[in-house]
């Protein structure tokens, strides 16, 4: 039975990989259990399996992920890497407890490739020069915000690659958990039970003598307020954070306990994206996925400070957001008009 169990869990992130597939959904019903496949934001059941064939996978993932595999009742987080047809995949997976005393479970699916060029995820030349400008500033934070699966993270890997070789500057990242390994950086997990906190981290790898510090995700005002303050000590800091848009990203700080001062003193951009298809010429029928980026910046990003904290509404020139970017593509014939929805 195990190995029946393993072959079906292995088929199963293989047919997730070969499809490009971004997140497994794992959900338990009252007979058995939806599996569902998210490509960009489009999720759809591709199976469903019995109870105990399910149960049995998902604690097969949890044990590739070092995960309490008695613990059926808390949340559990984890990650493992593993082949699928002889190319590098790591695979990050989240349990949690249902009122049916079975466990959902959803797996993040992304391939172990080498950082691509900035250039080769815009869709337009001139955010992807922008976007490179504004990381070779000597000091403050910059932020990348968007949906889930919209790859900030895979700009955010794009632009440190081009920190780490083109500048040549020293790179350290605190991540939870380290999502793609990269040779030329120094990367750092959180590790909570170990006391290696982002607090913590922070404290070490300020004395480690980095030009660029990555925290991974601001979820929450402590991390909020170390990502603010690693910039205050003069350093560059990338990070990543959710909200609907880029001027959105102010409130978002804000709620989180970051005062419009320091927000003005840290601040040196926001970059909001979204995924949307690319075609070569008109005719062209298959598309290409790439990035758009909305960029708040410079004096634009005054503005919008100015605007958040007299709590007026601010809204970006046309040309700089994202409805103005997709009509000026599908006039082109580059995008494609159903993007903007």
């Amino acid at each position: 039975m195990q190995e029946i169990v393993e072959r079906r869990c292995i088929q199963l992130l293989a047919q997730a990989a070969e499809s490009g597939t971004t997140d497994i959904h794992i959900k338990p019903g009252p007979t058995g259990y939806d599996v569902s496949f998210r490509t960009f934001h489009s999720l759809r059941q591709v199976m469903k399996i019995p109870l105990d064939l399910g149960d049995r996978m998902i604690a097969y993932f949890k044990y590739l992920s070092l995960l309490d595999m008695s613990e059926k009742r808390k949340p559990q987080t984890g990650s493992f890497h593993l082949p699928i047809q002889e190319l590098p995949y790591y695979f990050r997976i989240s349990t949690l407890p249902s009122v049916l005393t079975k466990e959902s479970i959803v797996i993040r699916v992304m391939a172990e490739e080498v950082a691509r060029s900035i250039h080769e995820l815009a869709a337009f030349r001139d955010s992807a020069r922008l976007l490179e400008k504004l990381s070779e500033a000597d000091q403050g934070l910059i932020l990348l915000t968007g949906p889930t699966g919209c790859g900030k993270s895979t700009t955010l890997y794009s632009l440190l690659k081009h920190c780490a070789e083109k500048l040549n500057r020293n790179i350290i990242t605190l991540e939870d958990p380290v999502e793609r390994k990269n040779q030329s950086i120094l990367q750092i997990q959180v590790n909570e039970k170990a006391g290696l906190s982002y607090a913590a981290g922070l404290k070490a790898i300020l004395r480690h003598d980095p030009d660029i510090i990555m925290i991974g995700e601001i979820r929450d005002a402590d991390t909020a307020q170390i990502a603010v303050r690693a910039a205050l000590t003069g350093h560059l800091v990338f990070s990543t954070i959710h909200a609907r848009h880029s001027v959105g990203c102010l409130h978002r700080l804000h709620d989180l306990g970051v005062s419009f001062e320091d927000m003005a003193q840290t601040l040196i951009a926001i970059s909001a994206q979204r995924i949307v298809p690319v075609y070569a010429d008109i005719e062209q029928s298959s598309a290409a996925y790439r990035a758009l980026y909305e960029i708040l910046h410079g004096e634009r990003l005054d503005e919008a400070l100015q605007s958040a904290k007299n709590q007026q509404l601010y809204v970006l020139p046309e040309h700089l957001s994202f409805g103005g970017q997709i009509r000026e593509g599908v006039k082109i014939g580059a995008l494609e008009a159903s993007a903007e929805k």
